[in-house]
């Protein structure tokens, strides 16, 4: 039986199950113990999408409703996510979504206050990494799109840097695989931009990078 991982080796690989598809992965991480999130959070959230789906859209974490739900992107992020990429010619529900940390992660004053969304850290991301690898392992899509800085510096490394190749395509090796990459923010960015118009402007336009890519 898999106890806690200790403190100075935090990570998921020994949760991970030695076969089977998405289900039996989805599963075995519901039990992740690989970090401390897990003790706060009210469940894990796994990707969601079809196996054979062409596009990954990788987030940063789920968040409050996420968590209450247990379902990735389901909130106000999700909603304008899904009204972006539509309007960039990317039907959602042949997308594969997931996020690079499986449990919210958060502060809150009181018991009864709303829970604040706090960035998870590198060593948080690391941790988590085999869940991610295992995803891109089994769905091996053609084009992965990262949502935000925390997720590209997840599958990119800790130099990524999201306004630097934001909209265009990239090549990299990400768990030993080639993948061809497209970074954008994250939608949650745009719902806290001064000028939301703009910020939803760029995101589509970015997605459309991706849709491109995929012709």
């Amino acid at each position: 039986m898999v106890t806690h991982a200790p403190e100075d080796a935090y990570t998921a690989a020994p949760f991970l199950p030695d076969h089977g598809g998405l289900t039996a992965l989805r599963k075995a991480a519901a039990d992740c113990r690989g970090c401390p999130l897990h003790r706060n959070a009210t469940q894990t959230v796994f990707g969601a999408g079809a196996e054979n789906a062409r596009v990954m859209l990788v987030g940063e974490q789920p968040g409050d409703q996420e968590d209450r739900q247990g379902s990735p992107f389901v909130g106000p992020a999700g909603k304008l996510l899904d009204r972006a990429l539509n309007e960039a010619g990317i039907d959602p529900s042949e997308a594969y979504i997931t996020n690079a940390v499986k449990h919210f992660k958060f502060t809150q004053a009181e018991p009864r206050k709303r829970r604040i969304h706090k960035a998870p850290t590198l060593r948080e991301m690391s941790a988590c990494g085999p869940w991610l690898a295992a995803e891109l392992a089994l769905v091996e899509p053609e084009l992965i799109v990262v949502l935000g800085a925390t997720a590209g510096k997840a599958l990119l490394g800790s130099s990524f840097r999201v306004t630097q190749v934001r909209g265009t395509v990239l090549d990299r090796e990400i768990h030993g695989r080639a993948e061809r990459v497209v970074a954008t923010v994250h939608p949650s960015s745009v719902l806290r931009a001064e000028d939301r118009e703009g910020a939803y402007r760029g995101l589509v336009s970015d997605l459309r990078v991706a849709a491109r890519a995929l012709l």
